[in-house]
């Protein structure tokens, strides 16, 4: 898998989202008296999407991993950061070549109920892509989709409406309507966590086969790490609108190693009560993604926390010596050199140059 070529590379992507504010605070800020908020929902992500890949986010609600797949998908227009597809950065493209992006990138959303038309059939649910980009061949389409999405038989669908079918139907719709453009790349958002445990199988297994045999890379969301283990080739773990660790799913299930990862994984229950595990709990509450604390982010709840560096320098997401996958964490040793201390014992600290708070103002 690491040997394919990388087809969609996010580089420093930020979503920021300005907080709705009284009249009287409204009225200060626009006399210049007053500052905006702004919720830090992504937060400086970067990772690439390999051709054929399937990589998987998680993390807790909140962490910004819905943020980031409908950034990817520009459902949202970063803050800053970029995003490249086929060597074309997103934020230099013209609205052609957005055209042509967005005919390429699909997603699935997680609420079947809300993500589906209830006044547009089926057939027009399905087809309603392909008139957007004016191709050719309609039904032969649709129905090829909805036969993938084992609808079957096709023409039977066409004339339903969404509330004549079931949660798993409804899903396997939206799949189908993500399909008829045969992407290139995917986001499924929680494609099963709406649906009951009996037709999670069966929709997850339809997802598989997608990815077999449509060649398509995938980015999956969700909080469900047995799912993604299931699923995914490699695995990002989401903290506070940023990547904590990454690398591949085995390498990150088996031997997690941020503090965080590590609370996540022994959260997940094993269907074995002979199977004892030392338990890791989480002190404390999820940080203020408003006013973004110096240092690392997940200082507060953390059982490891070795005093000042953790306060004031932000640990950058890197390759460690002891292991394989990347982890932001200064528990460990740099592959690169890099010594966090460094940034403790300049003038200016970390701190006051901003680069333990990465607070700057979002644009609007």
């Amino acid at each position: 898998m690491s040997g394919k070529e990388a087809l969609l590379e996010v580089d420093g992507l930020k979503k920021h989202f300005k907080v709705n504010q009284g009249w009287i605070a409204s009225l200060m800020e626009s006399f210049g008296s007053g500052e905006p908020d702004y919720v830090h929902a992504v937060d400086g992500v970067s990772f690439e999407l390999r051709e054929g890949e399937t990589l998987g986010l998680a993390g807790e609600s909140g962490c910004g991993k819905t943020t980031t797949g409908m950034s990817l998908v520009k459902l949202h227009e970063p803050t800053a950061g970029d995003i490249i597809y086929d060597d074309q950065r997103l934020s230099e493209a013209t609205d052609a070549e957005i055209k042509k992006f967005r005919q390429n990138a699909q997603m699935i959303f997680q609420d079947p109920f809300e993500s589906l038309n209830p006044r547009m059939t089926v057939y027009d649910t399905v087809a309603e892509p392909l008139r957007i980009h004016d191709i050719p061949n309609e039904t032969a389409r649709v129905q090829r989709a909805l036969e993938f999405a084992e609808l079957l038989p096709a023409e039977h669908y066409f004339d339903q409406y969404p509330h004549e079918l079931s949660g798993g139907q409804r899903q396997r719709v939206a799949i189908a309507r993500a399909l008829v453009l045969d992407p290139d790349f995917i986001v499924a958002d929680e494609p099963v966590s709406m649906l009951d445990v009996s037709l999670r199988a069966g929709v997850l297994s339809l997802l598989d086969r997608m990815t077999d045999e449509f060649g398509l890379s995938v980015v999956y969301i969700s909080h469900d790490l047995s799912l993604l283990r299931h699923m995914c080739d490699r695995l990002a773990i989401m903290y506070m609108g940023k990547i904590v660790e990454k690398g591949p799913t085995d390498q990150i299930i088996e031997n997690p190693q941020h503090p965080y990862t590590q609370a996540l994984i022994n959260a997940v229950p094993v269907p074995d009560p002979g199977v004892g595990r030392d338990r890791v709990e989480l002190q404390g509450e999820v940080g203020d993604v408003i006013d973004i604390p110096t240092g690392c982010r997940f200082k507060n709840r953390c059982s490891e926390y070795i005093g000042d560096v953790c306060d004031q320098v932000v640990p950058p997401l890197e390759q460690k010596t002891e292991f394989e996958q990347d982890v932001a964490c200064h528990l460990y040793e740099s592959a690169a050199g890099y010594d966090p201390y460094e940034e403790m014992s300049g003038s200016p600290s970390a701190a006051e140059t901003g680069d333990g708070a990465e607070s700057t103002p979002a644009d609007d």
